[in-house]
């Protein structure tokens, strides 16, 4: 049903005067959300509806092409987003042929969110909630079922989001990002984690980078039980040159790569730094250079997988 329920109201008393209702100056847009089911659809809509979007949740595929002229008609209505999904049943393969339509009268752009399969049955698991198509069935297989069953609309889709590692927090404060009006819709959001080789290399690390070079304070008594958060340790790691050349040129190379790796459509970076233990060096190091991309206007977290909390 439509969020908004006054404007829905609205709305379609203006479907009704004399007709047709006088077409409007300002351009409209229609986002239509789609995905797997547990990718957050759900908290993207709230998301946009934050930022003043109409937005309505499983609207029936035949009322889309109805809902998308009465929408680009409305004095009051200036951008909308809908969610279609694995819901709408059998009835859901004839989107592609409404989205030609409906693209003749709306600028309209298709976002599908995904997630690994491990994420989903963790959420699944997590809030309890049956699968729309795991009612009598395993959730993997269920996950499995619908990925196939979307393949189709993930190829037409304008804009695809994983998911898999963002929280609720981070993936609203993403779509906010992305489509906010005056906003560039490219963002990235990266995340610098430290690790310890002892303990493998983080599965999910796109770019990993070996800090073992440098001097380890580990051999420094007083140093043992601190981590790479400490002013005294970090100093020590900065006091060598191979340090902050290390940095320099590795925060060089990463703020050439991202606008490339937006312009691809990655969302979510990870980039790991590792050492032996995962608790001095790689910690500074994962430290500084996440505030060097802060510094060049990207999203970025630090996180420590093995340092002591």
């Amino acid at each position: 049903m439509p969020s908004n329920t006054k404007t829905g109201r609205r709305l379609a008393a203006a479907g009704s005067r004399n007709g047709r209702p006088p077409k409007k100056s300002g351009p409209t847009e229609l986002v239509i959300i789609t995905g797997m089911s547990g990718s957050g659809k759900g908290s993207v809509l709230k998301a946009f509806e934050d930022l003043g979007y109409y937005c309505v949740d499983n609207l029936p595929l035949e009322l889309i092409q109805r809902f998308a002229d009465l929408a680009r008609q409305s004095p009051e209505i200036e951008r909308t987003a809908l969610v279609v999904d694995v819901r709408e049943g059998e009835t859901l393969n004839r989107l592609p042929q409404i989205l030609k339509q409906i693209k003749k009268m709306i600028n309209t752009k298709v976002l599908f969110l995904e997630a690994s399969d491990e994420s989903l049955v963790r959420r699944f698991s997590e809030t309890r909630r049956p699968h729309p198509l795991g009612k009598t069935a395993m959730v993997s297989t269920a996950i499995s079922k619908e990925r196939k069953r979307l393949d189709f609309l993930r190829n037409l889709a304008d804009v695809i989001i994983d998911t898999s590692k963002f929280n609720v927090h981070e993936l609203r404060a993403h779509i906010l990002d992305k489509f906010q009006e005056g906003k560039n819709d490219q963002s990235i959001l990266v995340s610098c984690v430290s690790f310890g080789f002892k303990n493998g290399v983080p599965n999910d690390a796109d770019l990993v980078f070996d800090v073992r070079f440098l001097p380890n304070p580990h051999f420094i008594p007083e140093f043992r039980p601190l981590t790479g958060r400490h002013p005294k340790v970090a100093a020590y790691i900065r006091q060598f040159p191979q340090t902050q050349e290390f940095i320099d040129r590795i925060s060089d190379l990463l703020v050439y790569l991202m606008p490339h790796y937006i312009r691809e459509g990655k969302s979510y970076l990870t980039i790991a730094f590792g050492c032996t233990g995962g608790q001095h060096r790689s910690v500074m190091i994962a430290e500084d250079v996440a505030k060097r991309l802060g510094k060049a206007g990207y999203g970025v977290k630090a996180q420590h997988r093995d340092s002591p909390k």
